[in-house]
């Protein structure tokens, strides 16, 4: 039975737009993309002496199970020239499980939902655009409701560009 996954992707290194565009692209071997955000530049968090990112969210139905999806994201970042050499630094692409239906995992190899999302305009921002009434389960928060209580900070732009999105 398929679930409803959320993910968070960004890019910051070379032609941010086609990044994106082409990450969601090759998402389609992983289920069936069924939203997608508009695109939002966004102000780096944590290691900030880089470009700012490109951010959008995606809905996606999978039957894959959590780790077989994150395996699958793992390949696709490697592909598109991902290489971990900086810890929150550049990079060309970068795809998150944010949420995955209902589902809590903690371990070392995954964590679901995702432990920082709740923190981060950048990943809240396009996913209330797309599912703001989805709840998180850990928190019992709606999506609009974890953004709605973000403090101030955290520069996040909706761009008007339609040619941003696919």
């Amino acid at each position: 039975m398929p679930k409803l996954v959320y993910l968070s992707l960004g890019s910051n290194v070379g032609d941010r737009a086609s990044q994106l565009r082409d990450a969601l692209a090759r998402l389609g071997v992983t289920g069936r993309v069924v939203a997608v955000s508009s695109f939002y530049e966004t102000e780096p968090v944590e290691f900030t002496p880089q470009p700012w990112f490109l951010n959008c969210a995606v809905a996606l139905e999978t039957s894959k199970t959590p780790q077989q999806l994150m395996s699958a994201i793992l390949g696709i970042e490697e592909e598109m020239g991902r290489r971990r050499v900086q810890k929150k630094g550049p990079r060309s692409i970068d795809i998150d499980i944010l949420l995955f239906g209902d589902t809590i995992i903690g371990s070392k190899e995954i964590t679901i939902p995702h432990p920082a999302m709740h923190q981060r305009r950048f990943v809240l921002e396009p996913l209330a655009e797309i599912a703001p009434e989805v709840f998180h389960p850990v928190f019992k928060k709606t999506i609009r409701e974890l953004r709605d209580a973000l403090p101030e900070g955290q520069a996040v732009r909706k761009l008007s560009n339609p040619e941003a999105r696919i």
